[in-house]
């Protein structure tokens, strides 16, 4: 054992075993809790690094236990549902959630999705650059660079790319950027934001029309990766 310890919280006794198995195989501790409120108790005494927490939970709301957690709890929280609306992932993600799966999901996925979460939660958070793949950002003199050539961005690009790197490999909602950008009037101008990704992509991909840094979560917002 050795990477982190992971606290499932799920009512469903076969997702937790195939978690705890596969999680185990992958050298994480796991804890488990069967409802929210044994969840909340775990979790408070002895934080873990990661939560894997289900939104049907029997004795309350999973949305309940995540706004519950989120007053206290900094480190990732990890949501797996069945239910996959937009609605109900946007509220999962608006609420604190670091990331979303429904179920069932592809193993692999999931423990890529744990590694990112563990990764961007361990990142000081006073550095003075950030270096995603092939794009260096300096915040101190501003300036951006791909493959060691600076990219002239406009002002509100730069600010789009710095929140998307500071968040990287989480799900950023419409509703969060825009808020985040341009403030609480533009919450509904998806458009706009559409216009500005587009844009932003052509500076710093290889080919916007295949982006490997700035991926499209549809229906919900952007991932940076």
């Amino acid at each position: 054992m050795n990477k982190a310890e992971i606290l499932i919280i799920d009512d469903e006794p076969q997702i937790r075993k195939l978690l705890q198995i596969n999680l185990e195989s992958n050298d994480y501790k796991v804890i488990q809790a069967s409802n929210g409120k044994e969840g909340l108790i775990l979790a408070a005494n002895h934080p873990p690094e990661v939560i894997l927490l289900d939104i049907g939970l029997p004795d309350k709301s999973g949305h309940e236990v995540l706004k519950e957690l989120r007053e206290w709890y900094n480190k990732p929280i990890i949501i797996l549902s069945v239910q996959d609306n937009e609605t109900d992932i946007i509220s999962a993600l608006d609420n604190g959630a670091t990331d979303y799966l429904t179920k069932p999901f592809r193993t692999g996925e999931l423990l890529a999705r744990i590694r990112s979460a563990i990764r961007r939660s361990q990142n000081t958070t006073n550095n003075s650059s950030i270096v995603c793949g092939d794009i260096e950002i300096d915040f101190v003199a501003r300036i951006v660079k791909r493959k060691g050539e600076i990219v002239k961005l406009t002002s509100t690009e730069y600010n789009l790319l710095i929140l998307f790197a500071k968040n990287e490999g989480k799900v950023l909602t419409h509703q969060f950027i825009l808020k985040e950008i341009w403030g609480y009037g533009y919450q509904t101008e998806t458009q706009y934001l559409r216009v500005f990704v587009g844009t932003l992509r052509k500076k710093i991909e290889e080919n916007y029309n295949n982006p490997q840094h700035i991926i499209t979560e549809s229906g919900v917002g952007y991932r940076f990766e």
